[in-house]
C-alpha cells in the first residue's frame, strides 16, 4: 500500500497525532495492511503518529 493510500485511510479514521492499537488492528483487517506497515507509516510521519494502548507489544 502506498503512503498516499495510508494517508487517506488515516484521514478517513480521523487519525492525526495518535492511533490506538484497536484502530490499527481495524485498519489492518479492513484494508489488508500489515501491522508492521502501519507502524512504519506512523514512524515516518513528521511529527510521528504515536501508537497508544498497544496490545502485546505488536508495535514498537
Amino acid at each position: 500500500m502506498t503512503t498516499d493510500e495510508l494517508t487517506k485511510i488515516f484521514e478517513e479514521f480521523g487519525i492525526e497525532n495518535e492511533i490506538t492499537c484497536p484502530q490499527a488492528f481495524e485498519i489492518s483487517e479492513k484494508y489488508g495492511v500489515s501491522k508492521t506497515e502501519i507502524a512504519r507509516y506512523c514512524n515516518s510521519r513528521d511529527p510521528r503518529i504515536k501508537i497508544r494502548g498497544c496490545q502485546l507489544g505488536c508495535f514498537k
